[in-house]
């Protein structure tokens, strides 16, 4: 395309659709997730390749403007995509604009947006035991005078937080912006979401650690009835620390 007449989302669709190599479309950020669009929203786009199939569309591979960022990759390396990595959730909740493999876009999709049973259970108890550390550091840390350490740790343990809960139901976290939407529309089992969230954010910008420890609590009787005891009982004596008192 020339200067004159930049590659926009619409004509993009339009030779994709027409391109016998292409298999899918798939748009994923804000423009895939209702009420988030703004003025700043591009399209990001996904152009799925047929494995070992050649299309002039791959000279777009990268194309990055205010409208429109691409990605081009063949079938392979689109179900590769994010399994595991930074880009699973914005796959798993991504919006489908072609499939013309009777529903495989969809259903590889949908294999992103649900954790195997083995890989949650490794990655909640990973997250669980790096949560306990950052309380526990936030809470020692406070007791000890060490105010901004203690808010620092009190941050890295929502990061964890977050991680955990949504490994305990098989998802993976979604990206900081779409936070409230995600759990707007799919709460976490057994979490009353306004409270989650006001207590994230009060931990988030205070550290405050009744807030943290009453927290805890929480998430302790969760992951204990999720099985994961054994990950809490390895702090001992500590566990008092962070508990509510």
């Amino acid at each position: 395309m020339t200067a004159q007449r930049p590659l926009t989302y619409d004509a993009l669709v339009e030779r994709a659709t027409a391109d016998s190599s292409v298999v899918g479309l798939v748009l994923k950020g804000s423009r895939a997730h209702d009420g988030m669009i703004t003025r700043h929203s591009d399209h990001d786009l996904y152009v799925v390749v047929a494995d070992d199939a050649t299309t002039d569309l791959a000279r777009f591979a990268g194309h990055r403007t205010a409208e429109l960022d691409l990605v081009v990759v063949s079938l392979t390396e689109f179900r590769a995509a994010g399994m595991p990595g930074f880009e699973r959730y914005a796959l798993a909740r991504a919006r489908i604009v072609l499939d013309w493999l009777d529903g495989g876009i969809a259903r590889i999709l949908a294999d992103k947006a649900r954790l195997g049973a083995d890989e949650a259970f490794q990655d909640a108890r990973g997250r669980l035991d790096a949560y306990a550390n950052s309380l526990y550091r936030s809470v020692k840390n406070h007791r000890d005078g060490q105010a901004l350490a203690a808010r620092l740790d009190a941050a890295d343990s929502v990061r964890f937080l977050l991680e955990l809960l949504f490994a305990l139901d098989r998802r993976p976290r979604p990206y900081n912006k779409y936070l409230e939407w995600e759990l707007a529309r799919h709460p976490l089992p057994g979490w009353d979401t306004d409270v989650l969230l006001r207590a994230l954010d009060r931990i988030s910008a205070t550290g405050d650690v009744s807030e943290q420890r009453h927290l805890f609590t929480l998430v302790e009787a969760a992951a204990r009835k999720a099985g994961y005891g054994e990950v809490l009982d390895a702090w001992g004596e500590d566990l008092a620390l962070m508990r509510a008192q």
